[in-house]
């Protein structure tokens, strides 16, 4: 697969068709996650009242769960809505936000990936590895730990074990189905001075999984390459935060098949 082109495609997949991305996320992103799908061409939706999750989620084509700010009514919400996702086979995110941080959060994403089916569990090397492991901390919703071969080997693993894609965000992103691998050098490290733009990556993965035709591995690489990739030219145009988030939205809405030719990073291994 020249995943150049594939990535490429889906793009233009999401422009064509405008997915519906159903958000159940936190308060901190709402409004930067929305803008986000807007720009690279999604329709997003923020819902999380029970009462209406499994008609939401039964209208859209990508769920995305994101528990940055949670608690125990909306976990009930997201896995009501991932169970309704999971009856008419669409893709759940899952983003275990600062898990490793506190009990409660990672009880809580362990009891939505008991309880529903998820496609892409998506996070920081820290909030991944705290859902295999008690030992592993999460110092707010940074990652504590460098991606290194030892990691992407227990992301592999545990995506046998939990019958996911596992995607993993560093300096080198580290994506996995258990048994193909994906590498992403895509990204600057500005993007983790802006609250939000880990959260927004989530809702783009959920995007291309919804463009997606069956390789939803493939897709989540290719949402992470194409993130990434916008992230290295709106440092051409800013190297502060606030106006590098402008530039960033803006590139999210312009950057092409040409952008992604010329400046994908994405190996197979």
């Amino acid at each position: 697969m020249d995943i150049k082109t594939h990535t490429a495609d889906l793009l233009a997949g999401i422009r064509k068709t405008s997915p519906l991305v159903h958000n159940i996320t936190n308060f901190v992103v709402m409004n930067s996650s929305a803008n986000i799908l807007l720009a690279i061409g999604a329709s997003p939706v923020m819902a999380h009242c029970r009462t209406e999750v499994a008609e939401m989620a039964s209208l859209a084509h990508a769920l995305v769960v994101n528990i940055g700010t949670l608690d125990e009514q909306w976990v009930a919400s997201m896995i009501l809505a991932a169970q309704t996702a999971n009856k008419r086979n669409i893709p759940v995110i899952l983003d275990p936000v600062g898990a490793g941080a506190t009990r409660l959060r990672t009880e809580m994403a362990q009891k939505i990936m008991a309880e529903a089916k998820i496609s892409v569990l998506r996070g920081n090397a820290s909030e991944i590895l705290s859902l295999r492991s008690s030992d592993v901390k999460t110092r707010g919703v940074d990652s504590s730990l460098a991606m290194s071969r030892e990691v992407a080997d227990t992301a592999m693993s545990m995506a046998r074990e939990m019958d996911c894609i596992v995607a993993i965000s560093g300096e080198k992103d580290s994506i996995t189905d258990g048994g193909r691998m994906f590498f992403v050098s895509n990204g600057h490290p500005l993007m983790t001075r802006v609250t939000g733009i880990g959260c927004g990556l989530s809702a783009v993965t959920a995007a291309f999984c919804a463009a997606a035709e069956g390789d939803l591995l493939a897709a989540v690489a290719g949402a992470h390459g194409y993130y990434g990739l916008c992230g290295d030219l709106a440092i051409k145009v800013s190297n502060r935060p606030g106006s590098f988030f402008t530039a960033f939205l803006d590139m999210l809405y312009t950057a092409g098949p040409e952008d992604i030719h010329a400046g994908l990073k994405v190996d197979a291994s």
